[in-house]
Formats: structure tokens, C-alpha cells, sequence
């Protein structure tokens, strides 16, 4: 499991393991928290197309999805 901490995904760098339609490379771009500090919303942008993408944050966690950095 990906160690990773809600303060510290903001520039972040992840590549995708089942790569589609050749995006494999992303960077968090963008995090809203609420009042109690809980991510309610995590922004990914794809590097090769600059595309945006919303996930949830937790999902960044699972090694079978994510890689943390550039690989």
C-alpha cells in the first residue's frame, strides 16, 4: 500500500499502471478541503495532454492502480 498523506499530494507525482489512451504520467493539481481538514476533492492532471482528472484521494493509496512518482 502507497504511504501517502493528504497535506503532502499537493504537486505530487503519480504514474497510472494500466496506462489509457497513452496517459501514464500525472501530477495533483488541485485539493479542497473541508472544515475538519478531510479531502473532499483531489484534481490529477495528465501530463502528456494536460487533461484533469477528479479522483479520490484514497485511491492513490492501492499499488495496483498508482505508483508514487515518475516511473
Amino acid at each position: 500500500m502507497n504511504l501517502v498523506h493528504p497535506k503532502s499530494l499537493l504537486n505530487s507525482k503519480w504514474t497510472k499502471v494500466e496506462v489509457v489512451n497513452k496517459e501514464k504520467h500525472f501530477t495533483v493539481t488541485k485539493l479542497e478541503f473541508d472544515e475538519q481538514q478531510n479531502v473532499i476533492e483531489c484534481v490529477l492532471e495528465a501530463v502528456i495532454n494536460c487533461a484533469e482528472y477528479s479522483v479520490d484521494w484514497r485511491d492513490l493509496k492501492h499499488p495496483n492502480r498508482w505508483k508514487i512518482g515518475w516511473q
